[in-house]
């Protein structure tokens, strides 16, 4: 039953991460990937907040497996951060990579904080 529920989860968060990136990517003219950037950040964010949240195995798998893991995307952060790279746009690679890990911890946290204060 826990994989049916991950694969739902999945199921709507890897077609959503793509409109939200194609959505987002579409509004900026900058190499900057700021499509992932802003699934990775928003899934940290819920992430944080599903896990701080006191919910039942099967919800966790549903939401925070299964949603959130589809909605993320470390492959495609780690792609674009290398065809940065490798185009000569060394300081935005950079700038990609360190304010990635920085936003998605720092998210991941702030919901892990709203969850504990609304419980």
């Amino acid at each position: 039953m826990t994989v049916l529920l991950v694969a739902l989860g999945a199921a709507i968060g890897a077609p959503l991460r793509y409109l939200t990136d194609r959505f987002v990517q579409s509004r900026h003219e900058s190499p900057f990937p700021w499509g992932t950037f802003a699934v990775n950040v928003v899934g940290s964010l819920l992430l944080g907040f599903v896990v701080g949240l006191p919910v039942a195995p099967p919800l966790a798998a549903l939401l925070g497996t299964g949603f959130c893991g589809a909605l993320t995307t470390y492959s495609t952060f780690g792609f674009e951060t290398l065809g940065l790279a490798r185009s000569g746009q060394r300081f935005l690679a950079v700038a990609y990579a360190l304010g990635s890990v920085l936003a998605g911890l720092g998210a991941a946290s702030i919901g892990f904080l709203i969850a504990h204060a609304a419980a």
